[in-house]
């Protein structure tokens, strides 16, 4: 049994971690979020009431509190997820991606070395800080080629640019104190319980809604898609026997185009919405967003030989998945775009998410 503290653990990806880490395993789970707009208690609703899962509503940026945490839980190990995501978010109003990713990670990487320095030597030799990271940090690719681990950096979003310091930083303090990281690259991950800015979930319910469905540019951009309890898994085996120092890239093996997936959300929500047919007679194309990078594809052949792992989900399979969890869940849906839930949040929580 360990206990193992993972930031960002009521976001998209921290929360598949979380739920199963509870479910499957006897760890300790601490979880460590601010709640920001797309941090979502309600994702974490089957589980919360483990006697193994702790929450702990805190801003990364905040040494004293996150000092405070360590000291009171006594983590073996760190996944640390906690950050800004939304490309055009990150356009609009780069500051807050600058510092809760680059600032935060800081904040937490300063913590975190003080709190390993003063372990048992054993405890010491255990310990794992574990990055979690983007694909976007390098940049765009052709019609050919993959993201590999030794691709270099170049990042063409703030939000790309934020994660890359994130990355540095973390290598930097592996490098110069010691510190036993490890850090993985992902793709475009989709699923149940992401907030609905994002591309999959904003079709979805704008077709079940009959809204339009607004397609950058041609739709030609490209993506690999990555079914969020298969990287939860692959989180998982990263942290337990990922190699200190190294980087691994996790990919889906599911190279699309954005138009392509909506399509295929289109055909689906046929399926399930027949009076709602043709869904894809919503397509709307609109301008592109500045700096749009074409491709992105990820070798994983790392992760899929030392590791072992490779994903359980073809794309129409995960997305099927993910069509029908939205589909089911309206009541989670409705809470996150009526407002509902943030005045929970706040009813709840209050100033303490400042801490």
């Amino acid at each position: 049994m360990k206990k193992i503290l993972i930031t960002g653990g009521a976001g998209f990806i921290g929360s598949a971690v979380i739920r199963q880490l509870i479910m499957e395993t006897n760890d300790v789970v601490i979880n460590v979020d601010k709640l920001t707009y797309a941090g979502n208690l309600q994702s974490l609703k089957s589980v919360a009431d483990s006697s193994r899962y702790y929450f702990e509503c805190v801003d990364i940026c905040n040494a004293e509190a996150m000092a405070r945490i360590f000291h009171e839980h006594q983590p073996d190990a760190v996944m640390h997820l906690a950050a800004e995501t939304h490309v055009d978010r990150s356009i609009a109003g780069p500051a807050t991606f600058m510092q809760t990713n680059i600032i935060g990670t800081y904040t937490l990487l300063e913590v975190v070395r003080e709190y390993w320095g003063k372990l048992s030597p054993g405890c010491k030799s255990n310990f794992r800080f574990h990055h979690v990271s983007t694909d976007e940090v390098y940049g765009s690719l052709g019609a050919t080629g993959f993201f590999r681990e030794d691709t270099a950096y170049q990042p063409n979003s703030p939000y790309s640019a934020s994660k890359a310091s994130s990355d540095h930083l973390v290598r930097a303090w592996h490098h110069t104190f010691g510190l036993p990281v490890v850090t993985t690259n992902c793709s475009n991950n989709y699923g149940p319980y992401h907030f609905p800015e994002k591309l999959i979930p904003l079709m979805i319910l704008n077709a079940r809604n009959g809204k339009p469905l607004p397609v950058y540019g041609k739709g030609d951009n490209i993506r690999d898609w990555l079914y969020v309890d298969d990287h939860a898994r692959a989180l998982r085996l990263v942290l337990d026997r990922g190699r200190i120092g190294e980087v691994y890239n996790i990919g889906g093996g599911n190279e699309k185009t954005n138009l392509e997936v909506v399509y295929l959300i289109c055909t689906i929500m046929d399926e399930i919405c027949p009076q709602g047919a043709p869904h894809a007679s919503l397509i709307t194309y609109v301008q592109d967003r500045p700096g749009h990078d074409h491709r992105y594809a990820i070798d994983a052949s790392k992760i899929a030989h030392e590791l072992g792992w490779k994903p359980q989900e073809t794309f129409e399979s995960g997305l099927r998945k993910t069509v029908g969890w939205y589909w089911a869940n309206t009541d989670w849906v409705d809470a996150v775009i009526s407002g509902e839930y943030q005045t929970w949040i706040q009813k709840n929580y209050g100033d303490r998410r400042l801490s």
